[in-house]
């Protein structure tokens, strides 16, 4: 082998480890479920306030994927109340939980410090059932996001698949949303598609 054919492959496979470590940040390497199981598991996002009968996004993301999900969405959950609930998600033994929690702590002034630990333990749990959870992001605040980072420190901590900010670009928006917080059909269609792209990726093989 020729000098120039060694440089050459070192460079390959130089090129090969950075973009394993590039994928590595972008989507962790996420175990493959254990069934198909889904469960949407959160606030009224997830129940779907705002939207039109069928429209809510776990409705049109179990559309897109061709999977039915379990909605097990309350309105006005925190991440306190969330967790007297916790049991009945396991109990459905799923391989994929959709989680997103924290709008109501923001806006109950629960802080920031509880709202995570809180997480930490719905996370822990369902880890710990071999279950994959898909974490959706929200913002702490209109005017300022007091989460800010948070979210996305959280997803890499715990190696779990994340969807940033599910209300990015919607909110404030009257064509995508229904009232202050809560997304139209429209909104929910956008929210949707980013879930079900993270979903695509988790179900891979």
């Amino acid at each position: 082998m020729t000098r120039n054919q060694v440089l050459f492959l070192v460079v390959v496979v130089a090129i090969a480890v950075m973009g394993w470590f590039v994928l590595r940040e972008v989507s962790p390497l996420v175990p493959v479920p254990k069934n198909s199981t889904i469960v949407a598991y959160g606030d009224s996002l997830v129940q779907g306030v705002g939207a039109t009968e069928g429209n809510d996004f776990v409705s049109v993301v179990s559309r897109k994927i061709g999977i039915p999900i379990i909605n097990a969405g309350k309105s006005g959950d925190t991440t306190d109340s969330a967790l007297t609930r916790l049991d009945q998600i396991v109990a459905n033994d799923p391989g994929v939980v959709i989680l997103l929690l924290g709008g109501n702590d923001y806006l109950r002034r629960i802080s920031k410090e509880k709202t995570f630990q809180n997480l930490q333990q719905i996370v822990t749990t369902l880890q710990k059932n071999n279950t994959v959870v898909l974490l959706l992001g929200v913002r702490g605040g209109l005017l300022t996001d007091t989460y800010d980072g948070d979210f996305k420190d959280f997803a890499k901590k715990n190696n779990l698949p994340y969807v940033p900010n599910v209300l990015k670009d919607l909110l404030g928006n009257k064509k995508f949303m229904f009232d202050q917080i809560h997304p139209n059909d429209a909104g929910y269609k956008i929210i949707a598609e980013r879930v079900a792209l993270q979903l695509k990726t988790i179900f891979r093989k």
